[in-house]
């Protein structure tokens, strides 16, 4: 049965909504239901240096509005703080709490053991030929949301 470009498109995003949904199911069930994929987006794109809602804005491709919001209720939940920018005292700077980062490491967690669900599926070799595959077509920056793709342990704690 031949499948056209759209199916393809929709096989992907399929593919992508099982991980994610599962996923966030999961860190439910451990108790951050307050948790969105969104979220996580944000957070990345704060680790990787948005400081302000336009700079996270045009980094998640949403409006300045929309990253506003994002950024009160990650404050309200504490996943999120602000603190006064030690040299612009009008800007406030935002960084990823203690309870950010476990969150995005019990979710990497997650997607690691969703990734071995795939792989007793599918099999180690055909799982990494998806992967290698889907690598390939889309390369690295289109998987990018301008942020480290791994939060093992405090970012706070690399060394250049």
């Amino acid at each position: 049965m031949s499948r056209s470009g759209a199916d393809l498109a929709l096989l992907l995003l399929g593919g992508f909504r099982s991980l994610v949904d599962a996923a966030t199911a999961e860190l439910a069930a451990r108790g951050h239901e307050d948790f969105r994929p969104t979220h996580e987006f944000a957070m990345r794109a704060i680790m990787g240096g948005a400081d302000s809602a336009s700079d996270l804005g045009r980094r998640t491709a949403v409006s300045k509005q929309a990253a506003a919001k994002t950024i009160a209720v990650l404050v309200q939940r504490g996943y999120v703080s602000t603190e006064p920018d030690p040299s612009d005292a009008r800007r406030n700077r935002l960084q990823v709490t203690p309870l950010g980062l476990e969150v995005l490491r019990e979710g990497e967690a997650i997607f690691e053991e969703l990734r071995g669900r795939w792989e007793r599926t599918l099999g180690a070799a055909e799982l990494a030929r998806l992967e290698a595959d889907l690598a390939m077509l889309v390369g690295d920056d289109a998987v990018r949301v301008d942020a480290p793709g791994w939060v093992a342990h405090d970012p706070s704690e690399q060394t250049p």
